[in-house]
Parts: structure tokens; sequence; C-alpha cells
């Protein structure tokens, strides 16, 4: 699997981003990332490998903890890709208000005369 469908892949699961938006806090230990979730440690450990296969994560050894932290980088394909789409919809956007600014039909010109509009009924 090519890195930006592994990390959209790694992204796709909410208790994979929900470890995230914990780790964006700062560096944690498995047990302290497992505790606010309602399933064993095995399966927060199998969530945290695909994280970290995806280079969303680290983790290190200190002591006896597995200690994790974000890797900025490992987002760099994912938000580069977003990045391109974005400014290629703000490009369609910007063109098609320019459109709607060159075909937006022009009001009818008041008579100075009358201090009204042309006095035709619509």
């Amino acid at each position: 699997m090519d890195t930006l469908s592994q990390t959209f892949s790694a992204l796709a699961d909410p208790t994979r981003r929900a470890l995230l938006a914990r780790l964006a806090t700062g560096a944690a230990t498995v047990g302290e990332l497992a505790e606010p979730f309602d399933m064993s440690l095995p399966a927060v450990s199998r969530h945290l490998k695909v994280l970290t296969d995806a280079g969303l994560i680290e983790r290190h050894a200190e002591a006896q903890w597995r200690r994790c932290e974000l890797r900025g980088e490992g987002f760099r394909a994912a938000a580069d890709w977003i990045e391109f789409y974005r400014r290629f919809w703000e490009q369609q956007f910007d063109k098609l208000d320019a459109f709607l600014k060159r075909t937006v039909p022009k009001a009818p010109k008041a008579d100075p005369a009358k201090g009204k509009d042309d006095g035709r009924r619509r």
C-alpha cells in the first residue's frame, strides 16, 4: 500500500483519530492512551501499530513503558494531497465567481425625468 493510502486508512478509524488527538497534547504511554477506551490493551496496541506503520506516531521504550508521540512529518503526504485539492477548488470557485459577475443581468436604469424606473410593468 502506498504512503498516502496507508495514512488515510489509518485516519479512517475513529479510535485511531482519538489516539492522535490525545497525542497532540503530548507524549503518552500505551497505558495512558488506553485508559479512556473500553477495549483491551492489546486492541489499543493494534491501533497504535497501524498508526506507527503509517508513520503518524513513534513508539519509544523507556524502561518497562512504551511511550508514544506524534510524528508531524508522517502527516505531510496527506496534508500536501489535501492542499493540492484545496487550491484546485479555490480556483474553480474563483472562476465561477468571475463568470457569475460577468453574466449577472443588468438592473434597468431609472428614468431621471420620472424619478423612478422606466415605468414598464413586469
